[in-house]
């Protein structure tokens, strides 16, 4: 691409990922082609294997696509960058650190920098004392990581990612390891944070009820090589709330991404193998 004008966050053309072990390659994305906008919420979805987090980190600048390109405000993503923050499933807290003082962390490394002035060390304060209030732990802001629940402990994972203003949140499997209670508070959470500060939001995730709740587009992959299988606008408000969970756009769109899975994953084989295999166990 050389004088085109991409009005969109993230353009994705044509992009591939292979990984060379000692006696073969492994193809794990294949002409994967999106676009995401400005302030958009799109969550990722399909079986193991698909290339979901491969596609985040390649956006994240943390692994570099083997073909094609990923662009993010009009440039190539060719490494890390400040405009994106990612979010992982384990939260990555330093011990030994406050809440406060794992949210300052990475700010309190450039203060070392020249560039950096004092001004500038204050303003990173004043920005995680606002954060701890967006994320409701201003009360714990002196506590340590042990003692948080693991729903805390990724907010505050997820207010030090936003620390630097970053324009694009990338989030893999952030809520994975949560209880189902909790993932509820911290889905209203982010969906609250996405509308506070107005960021451009990627999110992987294996759950196709949290992709349809957080989502304002679900994107369906598809494994071997991972590629982009069917892409799904939701028919919802953007203020959302729980109880749409019971409404019938809702539970209709669920029951079609999840046979769109099953069916490209070759999941609805195996379904059908063991559902034959059971017939013939009770015959016996």
């Amino acid at each position: 691409m050389k004088n085109d004008i991409i009005p969109s966050k993230v353009e994705i053309r044509q992009l591939g990922k292979v990984y060379d072990g000692s006696t073969s390659s492994t193809p794990a994305l294949q002409d994967v082609n999106l676009s995401v906008e400005h302030n958009e919420f799109i969550t990722l979805v399909g079986a193991s294997g698909c290339g979901k987090s491969t596609l985040l980190r390649i956006l994240a600048g943390l692994e570099y696509a083997t073909s094609g390109e990923a662009y993010c405000d009009g440039k190539l993503i060719n490494g890390p960058g400040a405009e994106r923050a990612m979010v992982f499933q384990h939260y990555s807290l330093y011990p030994w650190l406050s809440v406060l003082g794992n949210i300052k962390f990475s700010r309190g490394l450039k203060a070392n920098r020249g560039d950096i002035t004092s001004s500038d060390v204050e303003a990173a304060a004043g920005r995680a004392d606002a954060l701890l209030n967006l994320i409701g732990l201003d009360k714990v802001a002196n506590s340590y990581p042990n003692q948080l629940s693991g729903g805390m402990q990724q907010r505050v994972a997820i207010a030090r990612a936003l620390l630097g203003r970053p324009s694009m949140l990338l989030m893999d499997e952030p809520f994975g390891a949560l209880d189902a209670q909790s993932r509820e508070v911290m889905h209203d959470m982010i969906l609250h944070i996405h509308r506070i500060e107005k960021t451009t939001v990627v999110f992987v995730t294996h759950d196709v009820e949290e992709a349809i709740y957080l989502g304002q587009r679900v994107v369906l992959m598809e494994p071997r090589p991972g590629r982009i299988h069917s892409i799904y606008p939701v028919p919802l408000p953007r203020a959302r709330d729980q109880d749409m969970k019971h409404t019938a756009p809702f539970r209709e769109l669920k029951a079609e991404i999840l046979a769109r899975i099953r069916e490209s994953s070759g999941m609805a084989t195996d379904l059908e193998l063991l559902d034959k295999l059971c017939a013939q166990s009770s015959a016996l």
